[in-house]
């Protein structure tokens, strides 16, 4: 019998050398700095996986993330007409960082309000959380096979590697329970956590975390990406209408002023959710993603999502008409919901109300009206605002229905999805502005079903109409300053400050 050789333990570790602690009162000298920190810890991690095929390894490589805290020492009544850029009591908070380039404005925007609204410096400092080798490789490297299999250890006796154990989402959940003694979290969101959903974006959606805008439209249907893809190259060709650029999956670049796409991979084959960018300048433009059919859909793409702050997030898409007096074309404001999904039962319990969002509803119901052209009671003819319940069922109706439709009809509920609740409950969670506007395809409960050619002329006509609503909302709420958007209203007992 072969003797089986073991190698021998690592005792010694390896890592930049210790940073000092540094305190900031400008923002922008903050962020910095953080950069400087991440980018020098990041390098010393790549350049250390490189010297792993010179021959063994005889100690363990260790670099951290960077940290930024605030201590404040009073109660001082800070502008309660503010939802974020505050802590609520005296303490010592903190929060690990990572990509400080991807967030650099975020973080500036973060940072300027605690020191305006608590008059205190921040400090940034190296963390005690070790960044997984995983992690500091730059977009787009490639590990060949040949050298990953010349490493003569496993991975994780050399570095330090993703530990899921620590990547949840308890501070957003608000079950995170601090250990005496140390900081209060300061973000809504880990390094690690971040991290592993940008991985993930990337990995669902094709594209870049850098070309995802502040404003996300969600759609269940292919028709109405081959809409948005349309309207955005028309738009490029005529100089852009505003916008800088349009990016598709495998990150190709048509700029404002060209037809012709550049940079990139066009893709041969479409990845599970792919993602479309109207960029503008400072991520002030619209992604739309098409998530697919089901709640498991819906939430894995908003888990991921979440961590970039966008600003607002819609859901645009086909549902079930439940009244006898809706047509097919109408459209459905959601004003409540109906969680039979299941998805988020752990993380977000039925009991939780999810309302409606008054700046979201306003500005929905302003751009149907606009490019409708009905206004006032003539409106209500081809939109109805009620509940919309989701269900992770698609084939409901092939079931002992009487349960089902008492649910529906006790709720009031006058549409029926897969996707919407979940979005909406997950912008409640994460604390995204979140709203939904749907257009009835078909009406199951009433035998009205699409006949072959007429589903053909009614996405003809109807995409492109619900798709301009969807835009022109958006384009309300970016004229919206983030105070606003950002209310009081997504905001528990005891919030983190940043956003």
């Amino acid at each position: 019998m072969e003797k089986r050789i073991y190698p021998t333990p690592i005792e010694s570790i390896a890592s930049p050398e210790p940073y000092a602690r540094q305190s900031f009162d400008d923002p922008l000298e903050a962020v910095a700095a953080l950069k400087r920190l991440y980018e020098r810890n990041t390098q010393f991690l790549r350049d250390s996986f490189k010297h792993l095929a010179a021959g063994n390894v005889d100690r363990r490589f260790r670099a951290y993330y960077p940290e930024v805290s605030v201590v404040t020492a009073s109660f001082a009544q800070i502008d309660t007409r503010l939802a974020y850029g505050h802590v609520p009591a005296p303490g010592i908070y903190a929060t690990t960082v990572t990509r400080p380039d991807l967030f650099e404005r975020y973080l500036v925007d973060q940072l300027r309000l605690i020191m305006r609204n608590h008059g205190v410096p921040v400090t940034v400092a190296e963390s005690e959380t070790p960044i997984p080798v995983h992690f500091a490789f730059l977009e787009g490297t490639h590990v060949d096979g040949a050298f990953a299999d010349s490493i003569r250890r496993p991975l994780r006796d050399i570095f330090d590697v993703p530990d899921l154990n620590g990547t949840d989402d308890q501070i957003a959940n608000g079950t995170f329970e601090p250990i005496p003694g140390e900081p209060l979290p300061l973000a809504p969101f880990t390094a690690q956590r971040i991290d592993y959903s940008l991985h993930r974006l990337a990995h669902y959606t094709a594209t870049s975390p850098q070309h995802f805008q502040n404003f996300v439209l969600f759609t269940n249907y292919q028709f109405y990406v081959d809409e948005f893809c349309a309207h955005a190259r028309e738009l490029m060709a005529k100089g852009g209408g505003g916008y800088a650029s349009f990016i598709e999956p495998g990150n190709v670049v048509t700029h404002a002023g060209s037809q012709e796409p550049e940079g990139g991979t066009p893709l041969v084959r479409l990845p599970q959710m792919p993602a479309y960018h109207l960029t503008k300048p400072g991520h002030g433009g619209i992604t739309m993603v098409n998530i697919g059919v089901g709640p498991s859909n819906a939430k894995t793409i908003t888990d991921h999502i979440a961590v970039l702050r966008p600003h607002a997030w819609l859901m645009l898409g086909h549902c079930a008409g439940l009244r006898n007096t809706q047509a097919l074309g109408d459209y459905v404001l959601a004003h409540a919901y109906v969680r039979e999904d299941h998805v988020l039962d752990d993380d977000l319990p039925v009991w939780v109300p999810i309302p409606p969002l008054a700046e979201v509803q306003v500005a929905l119901q302003e751009a149907v009206a606009e490019v409708t052209g009905f206004s006032g009671y003539d409106l209500k003819r081809i939109m109805r605002t009620g509940t919309v319940a989701t269900i992770d069922n698609r084939n409901w109706e092939l079931r002992e229905q009487r349960g089902p439709v008492q649910r529906l009809s006790q709720s009031r509920a006058i549409a029926l999805d897969m996707e919407s609740a979940t979005i909406a409950a997950n912008g409640f969670r994460f604390r995204v502005p979140y709203g939904t506007l749907l257009c009835v395809s078909d009406k199951p409960l009433h035998g009205e079903l699409k006949l072959p050619g007429m589903a053909t002329e009614f996405y003809k006509r109807q995409v492109a109409q619900h798709l301009t609503i969807g835009m022109r909302a958006v384009e309300k709420l970016a004229e919206m300053p983030p105070e606003r958007l950002h209310s009081r209203k997504l905001r528990s007992f005891s919030e983190t400050a940043f956003q």
